[in-house]
């Protein structure tokens, strides 16, 4: 029951093919198991949130009835990647359980929509949006532990509210950058090994043994990709989290979530042009 499965190449060489299969219900029951304990901890266990005051009644009243979030671009991306992610997820493990189809074709253009997408996704991140607001800073770090802190029963300071992404957002974009790029870099070399329209077939391009390596790390990206997108879902799903998922939809969000979760002075919003010049002023 190892979690590679190995052959003998023509030169009579172990060398690994591909992971063990039964890792598609592990990633699947994982992702499982993780949203009941999170649905049961939030239902019975979980406090209520305070954070320390961060906005005067005149800061929000500068604010826009509605928040932008999300530019077009930025949801468009989104959703192609998302649609990209479940073909591929689709086609790759379905056949594994026992459905039977033509897949490789699908798969492979998926991909390529996926990698096109992420590129569009790095150069708009990096010269258009935000940058850094994605990443984990110094604050998020401090918060995290006082949080902790006071979940335990200890005596600590009151957390500020969120910035633009939580901490626990910042840590799953993370973990998507790692399984992800490992399945698109090892994804793109693989389709020297089947015909399409970018490039002449060539399964020679690397030894037996490089090849299994990358059919392994391609799988382990994939079968984490399962937990990773059942995780996603889920906290997309739940109550307190559909304004963020709608969000994604139309771009804003209200100015009393906005006020309620997030710290204005982390998460910068321009004052509304319908507020007068002396109150945006602070006059």
């Amino acid at each position: 029951m190892g979690i590679i499965e190995w052959a003998t190449s023509p030169l009579g060489q172990s060398v690994p093919i591909h992971i063990a299969w039964f890792l598609i219900w592990v990633a699947l029951i994982a992702g499982m198991l993780f949203l009941v304990v999170h649905a049961i901890y939030i239902r019975y266990f979980a406090k209520e949130k305070e954070f320390v005051a961060d906005a005067s009644p005149k800061v929000a009243a500068q604010l826009p009835a509605r928040i932008p979030r999300h530019s077009l671009a930025a949801r468009l991306f989104h959703w192609i990647m998302a649609a990209s992610m479940f073909v591929l997820l689709f086609t790759a493990f379905l056949p594994k359980v026992g459905v039977r189809f033509d897949w490789v074709t699908y798969h492979w253009i998926a991909g390529t929509v996926l990698t096109i997408s992420i590129i569009f996704h790095i150069i708009h991140a990096s010269f258009y949006l935000d940058f850094w607001s994605i990443w984990p800073d110094r604050a998020d770090v401090e918060d995290a532990w006082k949080r902790f802190q006071r979940f335990r029963g200890e005596s600590s300071a009151l957390p500020r509210k969120f910035a633009k992404y939580p901490l626990e957002n910042k840590l799953y974009h993370g973990a998507i950058i790692v399984t992800g790029m490992s399945v698109i870099l090892t994804g793109v070399f693989m389709m020297s090994r089947v015909r399409t329209i970018f490039f002449p077939r060539n399964p020679y391009l690397f030894s037996d043994m490089t090849w299994g390596l990358m059919y392994v790390l391609h799988g382990l990206a994939g079968v984490g990709l399962i937990t990773l997108v059942v995780v996603h879902v889920y906290f997309a799903i739940r109550p307190e989290k559909l304004p963020i998922t709608a969000s994604m939809i139309v771009g804003t969000m209200s100015r009393e979530f906005y006020l309620k979760e997030h710290d204005p002075n982390r998460w910068v919003v321009e004052a509304s042009p319908n507020v007068p010049r002396s109150m945006a002023d602070g006059d």
